[in-house]
């Protein structure tokens, strides 16, 4: 029991800690955390999971992909197909059966046998959230792309698990019963996978049916769907192995179209499950490899298995992609950059695993060599597509925005100010109000802006949010600031969600609680109304690029004494605002937004300013 607990607590520390690393050094998460597994599990032999856990580590595995393939079900709305649907549909429907054939192919090219190889070409077909997910989010590509991409992940996952039954049901009844055919075995599969399907649909109509109508207290409602995730994975399974897995991902397509409300409250808890799932089944499926089997991957005893891996890449996924695709209304670049976005993850791993198992007790010896063979798929294309995803997205130019934007929520003439200077020094910005002639001075401007409801649940998907990762909710309306403010926190980050201040002293002391809200912008805490009166009087903001030469302090006396610092803008296009909490660090090459006064210092002033300080510093800019 000692060392479980141990083993738990090391899975959660490595899995972490790789999560934490790859968000410093902006590489692959994946990579990372097969590293962990691999140095703790065979290289060192800290601890060995299958030892810990004996019979209860596969179970445990199933149920964590079956939570991740439900998580990631969660993400997907129908109304996303209208920029993908044509491409999703062809990969579902002819990328499939292309891709098994050649990757039973590339799996003969590795030196298995017929029957494993063609299970192993079924299993191929997955790409895996667990991997597309994160590379999406590390990396900025068009919304097209990244669709399909995020879509075939999910949706083939539970495909590619039935194409592995198939053919294993096939190869275990010919063994049994020589001269069977695959009608008897395929329509049964397709029965189960549809009685599995509607099985994950009434689970999700009854949820949806529920949690609105108050039947599941709040505090109840997450622990109620994971457990209900848990039991329609459980049955499907007895109804037919793997179905389990498509199940829980039409339950979670289901839920996330039929747009219940009280889910909203939920995501924060299903994403930071899905993070601690993901990083401990890689963990530990990466800790319980031994030396042998990795053997068979070894070019100097298999050279076979480089030819494989070429074929996979270079082949494979590119021939699949382009076959599928043809005549669609999917561009060249995008289908070059689908053909060669294609990385493995923790379903690929966990079904080999499974079926290695099973094949070596039908008496085909090549079983074992599987999930070696998994894992070096995996490392393979995360290297080599997590590495090169931007590199290629740009070439392509099917690379978003890459410098962080500004979305503000309220269309006022502080707000079109700011917009109009932070454009000025490219940052993408986006004003965001239901109010038509509100937007009036933004269309004018000619700035970005989106009519509508930023709280509607519409917008996130008419609104492409991705490309804006700070939030400044500037109204009139405090109240409505806080509660936009705390409605993005979770997805934006609490620190980078900022709202103007209480206005008076007096709507200070009946303040909403901090906890609540952004950050409030300027050290004073202005409010709406400060900034208008200021803007009434002839305020406006002004710009200055720090150097060596002339520092922070060099630009504070240059500024008239009642200049704010609103915030600083690095080299990379990071902004920093200035809090009542906060004030960032300037340093040479940002540049510094002040809310000022329109009469700035005299030369003499300045002079007299540098003199009190007795720098002896010049002056460049």
């Amino acid at each position: 029991m000692e060392e479980q607990a141990l083993v738990i607590a090391l899975v959660g520390v490595l899995g972490i800690g790789a999560q934490w690393l790859a968000w410093r050094t902006g590489w692959p998460a994946i990579v990372l955390m097969l590293a962990a597994g691999f140095l703790a599990g065979p290289v060192f032999g800290i601890f060995n999971p299958e030892r810990a856990f004996g019979d209860l580590l596969e179970p445990m595995v199933a149920i964590g992909v079956a939570i991740i393939l439900f998580e990631g079900g969660l993400s997907l709305d129908f109304r996303e197909l209208r920029h993908a649907g044509d491409g999703v549909w062809r990969l579902v429907i002819f990328g499939v059966p292309i891709g098994w054939v050649l990757g039973s192919v590339a799996g003969w090219l590795a030196g298995l046998v017929w029957p494993v190889a063609i299970l192993f070409g079924g299993i191929l077909v997955v790409t895996g959230p667990t991997v597309v997910m994160p590379l999406l989010r590390q990396s900025s590509v068009q919304t097209r792309p990244s669709a399909i991409l995020k879509w075939e992940a999910i949706v083939n996952d539970p495909i590619g698990a039935l194409c592995a039954v198939i053919a294993f049901e096939y190869f275990r009844m010919i063994s049994e019963r020589p001269g069977a055919t695959l009608f008897e075995v395929v329509p049964p599969m397709i029965f189960a996978a549809i009685i599995a399907g509607l099985l994950g649909y009434a689970a999700a109509k009854a949820i949806a049916w529920a949690f609105p109508r108050g039947a599941i207290p709040e505090y109840l409602k997450v622990p109620v769907l994971l457990t209900t995730v848990v039991a329609v994975f459980v049955v499907s399974n007895k109804i037919e192995h793997e179905a389990g897995l498509v199940a829980v991902t039409v339950m979670g397509i289901a839920l996330a179209n039929m747009h219940v409300s009280s889910l909203r409250s939920i995501h924060p808890f299903k994403q930071n499950i899905a993070v601690l799932l993901v990083s401990g089944i890689f963990i530990l499926l990466s800790s319980s490899l031994s030396i042998d089997d990795l053997a068979y991957i070894d070019p100097r005893i298999n050279p076979g298995f480089i030819l494989f891996l070429l074929g996979l890449l270079f082949v494979v996924r590119p021939a699949t992609i382009l076959l599928s695709l043809a005549f669609s209304s999917v561009p060249w670049n995008e289908r070059l950059f689908l053909a060669w976005i294609a990385p493995r993850g923790i379903v690929l791993v966990a079904i080999c695993g499974l079926f290695a198992l099973r094949l070596t007790e039908l008496g085909y010896a090549d079983g074992n060599i599987l999930i070696g063979l998994s894992f070096a798929v995996v490392v393979t294309t995360i290297i080599a597509h997590g590495f090169t995803i931007n590199i290629v997205a740009r070439w392509l130019n099917v690379k978003g925005n890459t410098r962080p934007g500004l979305l503000i929520v309220g269309s006022t003439p502080w707000t079109i100010t700011l917009a109009e200077e932070m454009r000025a020094l490219k940052t993408p910005v986006m004003i965001v109000d239901p109010s038509w002639q509100r937007l009036g001075a933004a269309r004018k401007a000619g700035l970005p802006f989106y009519h509508g409801e930023i709280l509607n649940e519409a917008t996130e998907h008419n609104l492409d949010l991705a490309p804006y990762q700070v939030l400044v909710a500037a109204t009139d309306n405090e109240a409505y600031n806080t509660l936009v403010c705390n409605e993005f926190a979770h997805e934006i980050g609490r620190d980078s969600v900022y709202q103007l201040g209480a206005s008076t002293a007096e709507d200070d002391k009946h303040a909403i609680p901090p906890s609540l809200r952004g950050r409030a912008l300027f050290e004073a805490g202005f409010g709406m109304s400060d900034v208008i009166e200021r803007s009434q009087q002839g305020w406006i903001f002004r710009k200055t690029t720090l150097s060596d030469e002339f520092d922070f302090e060099d630009a504070q006396a240059k500024l008239p004494e009642a200049a704010h610092m609103l915030l600083l803008l690095r080299d990379n296009g990071r902004m920093r605002f200035f809090t009542h909490a906060v004030k960032p660090e300037p340093r040479a090459g940002d540049t510094i937004i002040t809310f000022s006064p329109p009469k700035a210092k005299s030369p003499e002033e300045v002079a007299a300013r540098k003199a009190e300080r007795a720098t002896g510093k010049v002056q460049t800019t």
